[in-house]
């Protein structure tokens, strides 16, 4: 499958669509934020004083959603030189061996990610050492979700949503995002990488996709430009 993603479906463009529009969002933001730094800085002797720790959290953003993305249209790297010595069956045998190992540990990482985040969002984490086999009992020194971020002021807009889930009974109103809000991407965009994975699973199953790592985009426009030379 080439790693050029074309969804066949409204619904699979909308998705798509969305995803490629949030991304482009982080990077802008980050680009904003950052140049608009710099001016005040070296302009104005000024300075938004939470603007490197909203890009750092804006780029972990980036980052995490766009593991999953990549996912999704198969730009992950990887080595197929054991792959292209095989047959075809014995290539997606190899495949399906390959996406196990991939489900197996992004299921490891959800619940790890959700045990980070549960406690800053005050919810319970999960019992088991590897897979969760249930909810532990929360302490009242368990709660974290009055945990905010060292700089980011927090916007009105959002103060009344986010007081009412992340802050405990009896805690000091926020003057600080909560950083139950930034770490929320970390379940987020593991849960995504498992919804692509079984997703790219499903194509390998099918006969559709041959793994999950990208295809030779470079031999591929070498020969698509020899081609046309060709013509």
């Amino acid at each position: 499958m080439s790693a050029t993603y074309r969804p066949k479906t409204a619904l699979g463009r909308a998705i798509h669509v969305f995803e490629e529009t949030v991304i482009a969002a982080l990077l802008g933001l980050m680009v904003l934020v950052t140049f608009v730094n710099v001016v005040l800085r070296y302009v104005f002797n000024s300075g938004l004083i939470w603007g490197l720790e909203l890009t750092l959290i804006l780029f972990a953003w980036l980052i995490l959603f766009g593991i999953a993305y990549g996912f999704k249209i198969t730009m992950h790297l990887g080595v197929d030189a054991v792959l292209n010595m095989v047959s075809r069956g014995t290539r997606r045998v190899m495949a399906i061996i390959a996406l196990a190992i991939c489900l197996v540990y992004a299921v490891l990482l959800m619940k790890g990610a959700y045990d980070y985040w549960a406690p800053f969002a005050n919810l319970p984490p999960t019992t088991g050492h590897w897979f969760p086999t249930g909810f532990k009992e929360m302490k009242p020194w368990d709660y974290r979700g009055y945990v905010p971020t060292e700089r980011i002021p927090m916007p009105e807009i959002l103060r009344a949503p986010l007081e009412f889930l992340f802050l405990p009974e009896g805690e000091d109103p926020y003057d600080k995002l909560p950083v139950a809000l930034p770490y929320l991407m970390i379940p987020l965009a593991v849960a995504l990488m498992l919804v692509r994975l079984v997703e790219a699973g499903l194509r390998i199953l099918r006969g559709t996709q041959e793994s999950l790592i990208v295809s030779h985009e470079a031999e591929d426009a070498v020969e698509e430009v020899a081609a046309k030379k060709g013509a």
